[in-house]
């Protein structure tokens, strides 16, 4: 609370003094995009500070088009679609430095009786971390985001049709310091800024794609990763645009270059966040091999948490860097679970998820799926050896998003760990983005058939 209040009167300060005169009311949709209100600093201080803002509650049922599919039960056509309350947490107040007098401040959900949006992605991750917190721990968590640049505006790719896009970049740029300069007024002005706005960046670097880049960001406890993972991705939009260029996070935006990941890194600590509870005597300990068994046991269910576009699924190609396998072992690249640091930077690296991962989502199943395996004791398969691409009786991860809808629909860890409504809500939302694809008509089948069958 004390630190709410101080970030909260450190906001109205600037308000006052005129140095902030917008604020950013925003909230995770199931994509993971922000969607909210600008406000006046006025009505902020006056008004939402204390009342919160409405928004519609459509907003956690449309898809990447906004459209509102049916089916929903949180709201519908036949419900009226109602509004839900923008609740700020003042303690996640920062300035955008990219946008001059503007701050943040990421809400939660709730409905008119003061009760939390229960599919809300940032109350399932808080939920999950409440779940820790119970046991005694404390979840802290890392992402690695990687995209593709573009020598175009989002409207001219557009008008394009997203075809002949011209890379920031013409050849694989991986860890190339030349090639890296040449977009460096961009990429250094997204690490800049971010460090300006209280999200902590450590490197970035040019990835194994032409124009492809990776940025990370410094490990935190799992919501404030989430929450600065977010900021990231809008902010690097944002200043993208500023430059008359774009970026994707598409998971795979060309069949023959390599996909974009979000490699999610996590470590258990006890519940004061001081100590590290993956290492026993400098090795690592029953909690990280149950961690780590969970995470294994249930990535095929959790998969779609993970991957959760049509496309998400076409990124898992051998010999890309992208794991195709269940399988963990030391600094191994082929696998889908890296293990990197020791002591106190102990940690598994998930390297299923792709750029197009909602964090939220992402680190709840990440979590749930750890400290399901603590609970049951869950002891991980032998360490692989040698190439997973070619690990042939290792399960494989989900093919398609079909695949991923049945495991999730059936798997009765989910529904422990996420309740029934959650599972409902997201197994729906899962199907809506299927049956949306399974309806177009894509490039592919016109290039191929047009003339020739």
């Amino acid at each position: 609370m004390a630190r709410d209040r101080t970030a909260l009167n450190s906001l109205l300060r600037d308000i006052r003094a005129g140095r902030t005169h917008t604020v950013m009311l925003v909230f995770p949709d199931m994509q993971g995009r922000w969607m909210g209100k600008r406000v006046t600093g006025r009505y902020f201080a006056e008004t939402v500070a204390g009342q919160g803002a409405h928004a519609c509650a459509y907003l956690l049922t449309v898809d990447m088009e906004m459209d509102p599919a049916p089916g929903y039960e949180l709201t519908s056509w036949d419900k009226g679609y109602q509004d839900f309350l923008m609740s700020p947490d003042v303690s996640t107040a920062r300035q955008l430095s990219w946008s001059p007098g503007t701050a943040l401040v990421v809400c939660d959900l709730t409905d008119d009786a003061g009760r939390p949006i229960e599919v809300s992605p940032r109350y399932i991750l808080k939920k999950q971390l409440d779940g820790a917190a119970v046991k005694g721990y404390c979840v802290k968590m890392a992402s690695e985001l990687e995209f593709y640049l573009f020598r175009e505006t989002y409207e001219s790719a557009q008008k394009k049709a997203y075809h002949g896009l011209e890379h920031f970049g013409s050849y694989i740029e991986d860890y190339h310091i030349l090639q890296g300069a040449k977009a460096e007024f961009i990429i250094g002005d997204i690490r800049n800024h971010m460090e300006r706005s209280g999200i902590a960046v450590e490197t970035s670097k040019g990835e194994w794609g032409p124009g492809q880049h990776e940025i990370n960001l410094g490990y935190a406890g799992a919501l404030e990763m989430a929450d600065r993972h977010t900021v990231y991705k809008h902010g690097a939009k944002e200043i993208a645009i500023s430059k008359g260029v774009s970026l994707t996070f598409m998971a795979k935006y060309d069949s023959k270059l390599a996909g974009s990941s979000c490699h999610i890194h996590a470590s258990l600590w006890d519940k004061a966040g001081r100590k590290a509870l993956f290492a026993q005597g400098g090795k690592p300990g029953k909690n990280f091999r149950y961690f780590l068994g969970g995470l294994m046991s249930l990535a095929r269910e959790f998969s779609f948490f993970f991957a959760p576009t049509v496309n998400s699924y076409k990124r898992y190609q051998a010999s890309t860097f992208a794991p195709t396998r269940i399988a963990w072992a030391g600094d191994n690249r082929t696998c889908g679970f890296r293990i990197v640091g020791e002591g106190e930077s102990l940690r598994i690296e998930n390297r299923i998820p792709g750029a197009d991962a909602n964090p939220y989502l992402a680190f709840a199943a990440t979590i749930g799926a750890g400290l399901y395996g603590i609970a049951n004791s869950i002891e991980p398969p032998p360490e692989l050896k040698g190439n997973a691409y070619a690990a042939a009786r290792v399960q494989p991860v989900p093919h398609t998003l079909h695949e991923a809808i049945a495991l999730l629909e059936k798997s009765k860890p989910a529904l422990e760990i996420f309740g029934e409504k959650v599972l409902r809500h997201y197994v729906h939302a899962a199907r809506a983005e299927q049956a949306a694809f399974d309806k177009a008509v894509t490039c592919w089948e016109r290039e191929r058939n047009f003339e020739r069958i």
